[in-house]
């Protein structure tokens, strides 16, 4: 099992900056990728971004250039730095792991409870 514990969100007026912690505990496996999904109400969960191990990142087409994915594998924590954040941006920020014991294996997935991040309009 892998435990995660989010933290970061909050209220932040349109053009603010807020960052996002993921701290990963647990069966922490060799080979995994960690990222952020959001889910606003009446919408499905979608990707924001995510990075692997070797920090290969992969970003939202609506995030690119605003927020920033980054990882510190020594402390099995992800961070996500948003930056000019729009009314759009508001939703439940969730942090997902996914692992695998190598290559070609079961990928095991697991969620943080989600933190909310709201930009008034």
């Amino acid at each position: 099992q892998v435990q995660l514990v989010e933290s970061g969100g909050g209220l932040v007026q349109p053009g603010g900056s807020l960052r996002l912690s993921c701290v990963a505990s647990g069966s922490i496996f060799s080979i995994s990728i960690m990222g952020w999904y959001r889910q606003a109400p009446g919408n499905e969960r979608e990707l924001v971004a995510a990075v692997t191990g070797n920090g290969d990142t992969n970003y939202a087409d609506s995030v690119k250039g605003r927020f920033t994915i980054s990882r510190d594998n020594a402390k099995n924590t992800v961070y996500l730095q948003m930056n000019s954040l729009k009314a759009e941006d508001t939703a439940v920020y969730y942090c997902r792991y996914s692992g695998r014991r190598s290559w070609g294996t079961f990928e095991y997935v697991y969620w943080g409870q989600g933190t909310q991040v709201t930009v008034p309009s």
